[in-house]
């Protein structure tokens, strides 16, 4: 399998986190999302992923998987073991939503091409995008706090889906500098992941492409 990848990207971190927590080799090929413009608008890539996103998962097949939460889906019905979403429907249920709270809710409003759009056409200054940034990055953390359940991870006693998609969701909220230290439970949460070596690995500064 081919991960097109870009080290800083948070959703192309989930899915490392993923793939390192279930001991699978992948390639792993970088898409700057900087250089000339933008390497993921490239022909040779929307070719591969018309969104121009990453990541982009690309089977032994040709078969090419998009959207982080749907590649996760993927490796986890592959590969059920460690299990990435709990057995009890509630918390199964609980751990998606918290993902789907980052993924969905928070990581759209602050990620590259929202941030080129305000800036370009909108002509919105760069300390407006900041606080932007900021704004919907805390109003979302803030909420997860309150719905995780530390112990020592979101919801058990393994790292689950809530987790590989917090891990990711703190990282860039400190590259926009958004405080944390009013959201104890999930920098707890960060710590306990931190100290496992699939979290290591999969982080941007370990990463073949970081800058």
């Amino acid at each position: 399998m081919i991960l097109y990848d870009y080290y800083r990207s948070s959703a192309a971190y989930r899915v490392r986190i993923a793939l390192e927590l279930k001991g699978l080799s992948v390639e792993h090929r970088p898409v700057h999302l900087l250089r000339a413009g933008g390497e993921q608008s490239l022909p040779a890539y929307l070719a591969k992923n018309p969104q121009a996103l990453v990541p982009a998962l690309e089977l032994d097949n040709g078969v090419m998987l998009t959207q982080s939460l749907a590649i996760i889906d993927y490796l986890e019905s592959l590969h059920p073991s460690p299990a990435l979403i709990p057995r009890d429907p509630v918390l199964a249920a609980k751990s998606r939503a918290v993902a789907f709270a980052i993924a969905c809710d928070i990581h759209p409003l602050i990620n590259l091409r929202v941030g080129n759009f305000l800036a370009d056409e909108l002509k919105v200054a760069p300390d407006s995008i900041e606080s932007w940034r900021k704004h919907w990055i805390l109003e979302g953390l803030q909420a997860v706090e309150k719905l995780v359940e530390p112990s020592p991870f979101c919801f058990s006693a393994e790292p689950t889906l809530a987790d590989v998609c917090l891990v990711p969701q703190l990282f860039s909220a400190r590259r926009f500098a958004a405080p944390l230290d009013h959201l104890p439970r999930l920098l707890a949460i960060e710590a306990a992941c931190l100290e496992l070596a699939a979290f290591q690995r999969a982080h941007p500064a370990q990463q073949a492409d970081a800058e």
